[in-house]
């Protein structure tokens, strides 16, 4: 325990590196340092501007749904 507080942040780089840290009490595995996934960016606003098409009557109710309305 006392070695993962002096070495903290090479731990947390080693972790940030893809690799899974135990940290130990007394020779018993007690925490599991491992990195967080980031998610990815959204698309910026406009990304798919003309690449998507609606088409006409896409709001309208479906045809075996037509007895329910």
């Amino acid at each position: 325990m006392h070695k993962a507080k002096s070495t903290l942040s090479q731990l947390v780089k080693m972790a940030e590196a893809g690799e899974d840290i135990l940290i130990a009490r007394n020779g018993k595995a007690v925490v599991r340092l491992t990195a967080i996934e980031t998610p990815k960016p959204a698309l910026p606003w406009g990304a798919l501007k003309g690449k998507i098409k609606i088409l006409d009557g896409f709001d309208e109710p479906l045809e075996v749904m037509k007895d329910y309305l």
